[in-house]
Formats: C-alpha cells, sequence, structure tokens
C-alpha cells in the first residue's frame, strides 16, 4: 500500500484491510471484487490484483508462509527488487538494501550522483551494500527512509540537522539544490471521455475494465473516449456497441464531472439512457452485469465514477 502513496493516505485503509483480511489465507480466499472495492481509492489497482494473486501462490505453493528465500519471494507477482529488499531485510534479517525514493535522494546527495533513478540504480546499491549492517539491516533500511522523509527531504533539506553533513559531498561542495536528477515534467495529458447510465427494466447496466491496464478489474459505467469531431451522445452509442454488442439510445445529459487522475485528466460527460437492442457480451471488457441502484456499493468502481452516484435516480 505504501507503494507510491503517502502514510497517513495509507493508514485507514490498512487499519480497514487488517479486519476484513487478518491473514493470507483469508486474502487467498477472497474473490477480486472484495480485493478490489477494500482497495477502492487507492489507486494502482494492480498492486491489489498483485498481492491477491500472490497470496494466493503462497497457500498453495508456500503452505501460507512468506517464502524467506529471497529468489522464491522475488518471484512473487507484484514484487520487485525494493519490496524484495524490505521484507527480506525486515522479515527475515537478510543484508539487503531496500532502495525507495529516499534512498536515491540520501545518496545521490552523499554521492553528488547525477543521473535519473533507472541510471544510477546499480550505483546506489554497491554504496548502500557496503555500509548495510549484517546484524541490523531491518533497522538501517527503515533509518534510511525515515531519514530522507524527515532530513533529506526533496524541499528544504534539513542540512543543519544531518548527522552525516560532514560525509556528504553536496553539502560539502555547497550544491544540495542540484540532486537528486530532475526530470523535465511532462504535461499530463486530458481526456474528454463519455458514458451511459443505460437503463432496461429498472437496473442499470455496468461494465468490468479488463485487468491490463489502468483501473483494471474495476466496474464503471460504460463508455469511453470521444473522438475529435464527436459528439457525446454518439461515442456513447459507438462506445457501449463496441464493447458490449448493445444498441441504445441517449435520451438526456446527466452529469459533468472532472477529475485527476496520476497520470491524466478527464472531462466526463454522463447520459441517462435507454436500452434498445442486444444481448450485452463481454467484446471490449472482461464482464458486465445488470444491478439495481442499491447493489451499486457491493462493486469496486474508479473515483470518478462515485462523483456519478447521486444523480443516478
Amino acid at each position: 500500500m505504501l507503494q507510491q502513496t503517502k502514510v497517513n493516505t495509507v493508514i485507514p485503509y490498512y487499519n480497514r484491510w487488517l479486519v476484513e483480511f487478518p491473514s493470507i489465507e483469508a486474502v487467498a480466499k477472497a474473490n477480486t471484487d472484495s480485493v478490489l472495492k477494500m482497495w477502492e481509492g487507492l489507486g494502482y489497482y494492480a498492486r491489489a490484483r498483485n498481492f491477491h494473486s500472490a497470496c494466493i501462490i503462497i497457500m498453495n505453493k508456500f503452505c501460507g508462509r512468506v517464502p524467506e528465500n529471497y529468489q522464491d519471494f522475488i518471484s512473487l507477482p507484484g514484487v520487485g527488487p525494493y519490496v524484495a529488499g524490505a521484507v527480506m531485510s525486515i522479515a527475515y534479517n537478510v543484508t539487503i538494501p531496500a532502495i525507495d525514493s529516499n534512498a536515491y535522494r540520501v545518496v545521490s546527495r552523499i554521492k553528488s550522483i547525477c543521473l535519473p533513478f533507472n541510471g544510477c540504480k546499480h550505483e546506489i546499491a554497491e554504496f548502500l551494500s557496503g555500509h548495510i549492517p549484517s546484524d541490523r539491516p531491518g533497522d538501517f533500511n527503515q533509518a534510511l527512509m525515515d531519514f530522507g522523509r524527515e532530513i533529506c527531504t526533496f524541499k528544504n533539506p534539513l542540512c543543519g540537522s544531518c548527522p552525516i553533513q560532514e560525509n556528504c559531498s553536496s553539502v560539502i561542495n555547497n550544491a544540495v539544490s542540484k540532486y537528486p536528477f530532475r526530470a523535465k515534467q511532462v504535461k499530463k495529458p486530458h481526456y474528454r471521455v463519455a458514458v451511459g447510465i443505460v437503463w432496461h427494466k429498472n437496473k442499470i447496466l455496468i461494465s468490468r475494465r479488463k485487468e491490463s491496464g489502468l483501473l483494471g478489474g474495476l466496474w464503471e459505467f460504460p463508455g469511453g473516449k470521444v473522438k475529435k469531431g464527436e459528439s457525446a451522445e454518439n461515442c456513447i452509442i459507438r462506445e457501449i456497441n463496441e464493447e458490449l454488442g448493445v444498441d441504445v439510445m441517449p435520451v438526456s445529459f446527466l452529469k459533468q464531472i472532472k477529475h485527476v487522475y496520476s497520470h491524466f485528466s478527464i472531462t466526463l460527460d454522463a447520459f441517462r439512457c435507454n436500452y434498445v437492442a442486444g444481448d450485452p457480451s463481454p467484446i471490449g471488457c472482461s464482464d458486465w452485469k445488470w444491478i439495481n441502484l442499491e447493489e451499486i456499493p457491493q462493486f469496486p468502481f474508479p473515483r470518478a465514477s462515485h462523483k456519478l452516484f447521486n444523480f443516478l435516480i
């Protein structure tokens, strides 16, 4: 949960998660919708799907115990070098550095490394491997994370309070502001999106996104990106036919919302639609359902969809 997410944001999710899923076995036995529902709002949903898959593998292959062997552990879905280093060092006292953004920032300043993260991970790993103590590797990694968060901060680092300032080349050379390497910010793309609230026999149609890609596995109101020169209404008719093989007719504008995701932003127009013809089929999605309004809380939806819930009646 802490990957790419702040601690204060994670804490309430973590506490709720432990109530719902107090063990690896409980996660493994849960269905994907239940897992994603508990994760709903945290974003980067591949983390939840990978964790679910990893728990199933741990139950089936490792008798319900997180593997102590590095190669076995890093083979689990969603586990990379940072997660492996953190878990192996903290849980099993294995002498492996955990290189996160804090470690990158601290070491890049100590050694005056003017390279992007992916370009210097090996150099940072070598440096930390030469300093991490074999008797307390977990404490070392956690201390480094705390040090980066509290002292060697991205903005306005507290160099005057730094206990290792005498060994920091960027402090010695009065060049702290140059590190870490700052890549040029890429402007986030913005998309126009249109969705249909399709009614048929007092039920509404929802579809499930394919697991690959952003927001994978979540349920949504069917629709998609508006093409250049296309109206929102025509977009809805086209997208729902392409994704589900269903013909619909937009009858009234419902709501426009704006939402910002981590990598892009959207302006979404929602229309109330009547079902016209066709049997739904998961052509461009992974599943579909006709549901009653009161069933909506049972399904994990993207945050943008939540902004429409109060306008569906």
